[in-house]
């Protein structure tokens, strides 16, 4: 790994701790926030009250991890909201005002089955960092957050559609909206996957990105028997270009079964895309040159619809890993314990097929069908991540591909960024 760069995990005793994740995890322009539970870092159990006084512990906490580290609720680029209750919503966005209400993050907002410790709500935060983490040197202190909107595409009071900072553009989840009527189009899932699709793209062109510059897709659907229909109209979208066509590009992928979103939506896309030039002011030679890197390796499962891992600058962004046993390409036998290791196992793999190891890993999410299970899910994975390093996310759901109990992703670090063209 680089000496250039360094992972930095951070925690501060003003916000909830746990052995196995750190609060905030700082790589190159980011900082990566562990999901916050509405926890009483005092007492360590839920805060008392109903969805409105956990909503607000949740950006406590957040408020409180920025603080340790010079940071303010303006450098937030995405926030990702998990709740229990669809209905509950609302007073979600009553609290989420109160805690921005100037500048808008990019945002994403699920319902899912379950949340650690009966929790209501849970609340994560990507986070600018301006320095970077280069030891004892400055590093483009002067970057700025790009804010964008465009009327081709749904808009929000509370989210911006795009925030971008450093190599990569945020974009806020897309719901299946008409921008002109404001409603989810009619229709079956195949009119909605289309109709988010849409949207991501009119948001990108709005930008001058081409649709091939996403590097992850995160799909957000509400009864997972239907992606083989995603699927088809996702590939009528990916790859876009002619170059693209030609190396079979895709972006990674992760797809997650949740309980409900918002408007009733059956399908919400979420994406991570690059952001070649930086942000400005950036020195040309800086701007110029970067490449989106995709690799697949024998040693993990391969998709049609995904790559393992693609990196852009310093983050590899990889796929959700399932509990198959590339040999068989099947799912392992035995229980959570077996499932939980074989996806971190390809995990690994995919990691070292690009030259890093499991220390340079950032965040994991963790999605489990028996939140009960995390208690075997941690004794697997502090084999794994033993000091606690990565910042961590974990969601309770009611379907996984292939009916496994498991699947986890994970952003990587990449401490050279990835090469030029030559």
């Amino acid at each position: 790994m680089s000496n250039d760069n360094a992972v930095l995990a951070r925690n501060t005793k003003n916000a909830p701790q746990h052995p196995l994740a750190s609060q905030t995890v700082a790589f190159s322009h980011y900082n990566n926030f562990s999901a916050q539970l509405p926890i009483d870092p005092t007492s360590g159990q839920l805060v008392a009250g109903g969805i409105k006084e956990q909503a607000n512990q949740c950006f406590k906490n957040i408020n409180a991890i920025m603080d340790s580290i010079d940071h303010v609720m303006s450098d937030i680029v995405r926030i990702t909201v998990f709740v229990k209750h669809i209905t509950d919503i609302d007073a979600v966005d009553e609290v989420y005002a109160s805690f921005f209400t100037h500048y808008q993050p990019s945002r994403t907002v699920v319902a899912v089955d379950a949340l650690p410790m009966g929790a209501l709500v849970q609340i994560e935060a990507l986070v600018s960092n301006g320095e970077g983490t280069i030891p004892n040197a400055p590093q483009a202190g002067d970057l700025i957050k790009l804010t964008n909107h465009t009327s081709n595409a749904p808009s929000s009071s509370l989210s911006t559609q795009t925030v971008s900072f450093s190599h990569y553009n945020n974009l806020s989840a897309q719901l299946p909206i008409d921008p002109k009527t404001g409603r989810v189009v009619a229709g079956c899932v195949k009119k909605q996957t289309r109709q988010c699709l849409k949207n991501i793209k009119a948001i990108l062109e709005s930008i001058d990105v081409p649709l091939d510059d996403i590097v992850k897709i995160n799909i957000f659907l509400k009864d997972l028997s239907k992606i083989d229909a995603v699927n088809k109209v996702y590939t009528t979208f990916f790859p876009d270009s002619g170059i693209a066509r030609t190396v079979g590009y895709v972006p990674a992928r992760t797809v997650v079964a949740v309980k409900d979103l918002p408007m009733g939506a059956d399908v919400q896309i979420e994406a991570v895309v690059s952001h070649g030039d930086g942000t400005p002011p950036q020195a040309i030679e800086d701007r110029h040159g970067l490449i989106i890197e995709a690799n697949n390796t024998e040693k993990a499962p391969k998709c049609p619809f995904s790559t393992q891992t693609v990196a852009f600058s310093h983050y590899n962004n990889l796929s959700a890993q399932l509990p198959i046993d590339p040999k068989t390409n099947a799912v392992v036998s035995g229980g959570i314990k077996e499932q939980t290791g074989q996806c971190l196992e390809n995990i690994k793999a995919i990691i070292e097929s690009v030259d890093h190891v499991l220390a340079d890993v950032v965040k994991v999410n963790i999605f489990v069908k028996n939140i009960e299970d995390m208690d075997a899910v941690d004794e697997v994975y502090a084999k794994f991540f033993s000091d606690g390093v990565p910042a961590r996310r974990v969601v309770g759901v009611s379907e996984l591909p292939k009916d496994v109990l498991i699947q986890i992703d994970t952003i990587v670090g990449n401490a050279e960024g990835t090469p030029p063209i030559v």
